[in-house]
């Protein structure tokens, strides 16, 4: 197991006129080598839910264990919990702050107390990862289009070698392909590395394509916690605290209702597809 959340609560502006209760009771496993999804609408606080994993935030109550040690405890080591589990930010090129490419991804080795040579090394082979050409490396940051900007932040991630990989909103503002790029190139990570990967999204449709299993929040509250199939067959629940299903699912819904024998728990297109051929082979 990767990571527990026992009863965690969090609390903005504790013993203030404005204090805010942006977590309530979250308890949640997520095991090593899974692919989860966060959802929920703006205010929901997923963002503030992922911000405890790497201690970036600490719970005002509760208890956070990695790899079946308590975070929280005194004399844990949270410079080794910040290296293993590392947290890409919702515009991650805010994360960039070296003169090029190539010194920037070395920054996180080096910290580590890697050589140079070391650090070196792990920057090209995260640069490699995340599809980013070698013409690149010693440009400014600053200079690349919004998609390099988010890969190199990512391998500047990767480079340290973490076994959890935390994403809040990484295609914020991309085009539909360089959103498509940045998530396949996640993926593949996912699956070569064994990483666990946590990829907080306002798409639904990318959460469906991607995630093996989803967590839905809702003022501050865990309110599904399922595979894409079951969560998103409470479609008319969702629209009720704010969010839709992938437009597929309501497509299947109103197949369904027309008489067409489809399922209406498929969530992306290759499976609609492959549903409704079924279907019109066993009408004919």
């Amino acid at each position: 197991m990767s990571i527990r959340l026992e009863h965690i609560e969090y609390v903005y502006g504790q013993k203030t006129a404005y204090e805010k209760k942006a977590l309530k009771d979250i308890c949640l496993e997520i095991q090593t080598g899974e692919f989860v999804g966060v959802i929920g609408h703006t205010g929901s606080g997923k963002s503030t839910l992922i911000q405890h994993l790497n201690g970036l935030i600490r719970a005002t109550g509760g208890s956070y264990y990695y790899e079946g040690k308590n975070v929280y405890e005194d004399g844990y080591d949270m410079k080794r919990l910040r290296t293993e589990v590392g947290l890409v930010f919702q515009y991650p090129e805010h994360q960039l702050f070296e003169a090029d490419v190539l010194t920037d991804v070395c920054f996180g080795p080096k910290n580590q107390g890697l050589t140079e040579e070391e650090c070196k090394d792990r920057a090209l082979m995260a640069l490699r990862s995340v599809g980013l050409k070698e013409k690149y490396y010693q440009r400014s940051p600053f200079d690349l289009s919004g998609g390099q900007k988010r890969r190199v932040a990512i391998a500047g991630v990767l480079a340290m070698q973490p076994k959890v990989l935390v994403l809040d909103e990484p295609t914020a503002g991309l085009d539909p392909r360089g959103r498509e790029e940045i998530l396949d190139q996640i993926r593949k990570l996912h699956r070569d590395r064994n990483l666990t990967v946590i990829l907080v999204s306002h798409s639904m449709e990318d959460i469906a394509e991607y995630a093996d299993r989803i967590v839905v929040m809702n003022q501050g509250e865990i309110c599904y916690n399922d595979k894409p199939q079951e969560v998103f067959s409470h479609y008319r629940e969702l629209e009720k605290i704010g969010l839709l299903a992938p437009q597929v699912t309501y497509v299947m819904g109103e197949l369904k209702r027309r008489g067409l024998s489809v399922s209406p728990d498929v969530t992306t297109v290759e499976e609609a597809a492959e549903e409704i051929l079924k279907a019109l082979e066993k009408k004919a």
